[in-house]
Formats: structure tokens, sequence, C-alpha cells
């Protein structure tokens, strides 16, 4: 009887930290510069976590969305971010686990009070994948645009606020977005066939740099990366991937090594999937033999504050 009300209790403890840890609560709650996950997961929906999907919080305010993929909707409500206080979204790659969220976050921030333009990065087209402006044409055309409805996004009528769009074209690092606060920088990366995009955040001495998906073949990348506060990197495939896998993802053992040429303050492993947590020791143990920094495994709704 003792042990089963103490089961009951440790279930219900559980719950009520799985509430508080989506309360809502700011991050960081006051000043400094942090990064809160919204989705750490992937693209298959049995492993518990929304898709990709990265909050920059500026003194208590969410400035910055680095993708939205399946869940980020969901997730973007818990945080307490608000769609008025954004400044820049960065879409890394089409795929659905990174991109399929946005136009819902567009349509919850028509019944926002914002009128000042949102600028939006993503890549240049390539084989079957769409370049950025082309995307937001086929999803907000109001003729042809699968949202249709939400158009006003396209050129700022019907009472919504301007998408201006920036495609990243150049391989080269490039800057795509500066305020008084902060600036964006943006990189191609390699994932296969798939354009994909890192982007790079510096807020005064602060850099939270988004590695995207790619296979870490880029030795600019590292480069790019040099003493970032935090760097986000997806632990996707196990060190024996080979094929497919491994055109479009880094090996532990090269998350590691890019970590390490980086100097980044803090390693923030996602893009888990059910399959790829299965090994998350040994991977995560590959990760550290290059990689001395702290390791952080990325959980939906986690906070990591930027400082060394």
């Amino acid at each position: 009887m003792i042990v089963s009300r103490l089961a009951v209790f440790g279930v219900a403890a559980l719950l009520l930290l799985s509430a508080c840890a989506r309360s809502g609560a700011a991050c960081p709650p006051g000043q400094g510069v942090a990064l809160q996950v919204l989705g750490s997961g992937g693209p298959i929906a049995n492993d518990g976590r929304a898709s990709s999907s990265y909050l920059v919080w500026v003194d208590g305010v969410a400035r910055v969305l680095i993708d939205a993929g399946g869940g980020a909707f969901l997730r973007f409500g818990e945080s307490g971010a608000r769609f008025d206080d954004l400044d820049f979204v960065g879409l890394s790659h089409f795929h659905t686990d990174h991109s399929a969220d946005f136009p819902a976050l567009l349509k919850s921030g028509s019944f926002s009070m914002r009128e000042r333009p949102l600028y939006v990065s993503g890549p240049s087209a390539n084989g079957p994948f769409p370049g950025l402006k082309n995307w937001l044409q086929r999803m907000l055309n109001a003729e042809t645009g699968a949202y249709g409805y939400l158009s006003g996004f396209l050129d700022g009528t019907g009472g919504q606020p301007m998408l201006v769009a920036k495609e990243i074209t150049q391989e080269t690092a490039a800057l795509v977005y500066k305020n008084d606060d902060f600036s964006v920088e943006a990189l191609t990366v390699p994932h296969g066939i798939v354009p994909a995009v890192a982007f790079k955040v510096t807020v005064n001495d602060e850099t939270l740099v988004f590695a995207s998906d790619q296979n870490g073949s880029k030795a600019e990348f590292a480069e790019f990366a040099k003493d970032a506060s935090i760097l986000v990197m997806h632990l996707v495939v196990p060190e024996t991937a080979e094929g497919v896998a491994s055109r479009l993802h880094a090996r532990p053992s090269v998350v590691g090594a890019i970590g390490d040429k980086a100097k980044a303050g803090k390693l923030v492993l996602s893009h888990f999937m059910a399959r790829s947590l299965k090994d998350i020791d040994k991977n995560v143990a590959l990760v550290r033999k290059s990689y001395g920094g702290e390791v952080i495994l990325a959980e939906d709704l986690a906070c990591v504050v930027a400082g060394r």
C-alpha cells in the first residue's frame, strides 16, 4: 500500500513539474540573453516532442524565432512569447519539421496589434525545393496560395504586418538583419540536396549559433560559430550512419569536433527522434570525446542562459 501511494505521489509530482515547465514564464525573467527550445524533436510524431524551433530572448522579450516545425505553434504560446515582439524569423530549410507551423503562427499573429514589418530569411531554391520568396507565395498568394486568405502578410494589406523576405543565395556568411539591439548572420550549410542555412544571432558580447540540419562537411561553419556563447547542433544519426543519413546529418563525432573547433561555451544537442534517443548515451559520449565544454540535451521549453 505504501509503495502504491508513493508511486501515485511520484506520478503527481512529475505532472506538476511538467505543468510548471510549461507555465509560460519568460526565459529568462529579467535581464540577459537566452535560448529557449520550443521544439527539440524531429519529423516523426512518436518522440513526444515538438519539431525543431527556437526562440532568442533579450531582456525578457522574445525577439528572434529560428524555425517553426510541427508543434512550434503550441510551444510558442506556452513560452509566453508574443508575435508583436518578434523582429526576425529564420527558416533554415523547408522540410516540414522546420517550417510547417509558420503559417499557423502567422494566423495567430493576425489577431495581434502588430503593424511593423516582420523580417524573414531563408534559403534560395534548389531542385524540388523552392526558395523563400516562392515558398511564401505558394502559401500566401491571394489567388493561388494554399492560405490565400492570409495574403495580407505579403504586402501589408488588410491590417496585416508585411513579411520582408530575404533569400540567402551566397555561399559565404552574410549579414541578413540588424537593429540597435542585435544582428543576425546566415551561412549556407550542406544538408544533402536540401538548401539549408545556419543562423548566428549576436547580442552585445553574446552569440547564439543555430547549425540547422547539416552533415558537418563545410569547414567554414566552425569559423562561423567561433566563440559562440551557445551552439545548437542536431544529433540525429548514429556514428555508423551511411548513405542518405550521412549526407543529411553529422555523425556524433563530427558534432563534437565542430563544437571543439568553434570553442563554443555551451553545446546544445537537439532534434532528437525516438530511434536516436535509444542510443543517446553512446552518441553523447562520442560528442564529449572531442568537445570538453558544457553539453546540454534539449527539451521542449528548456531555457539556456547565455554567458560562460
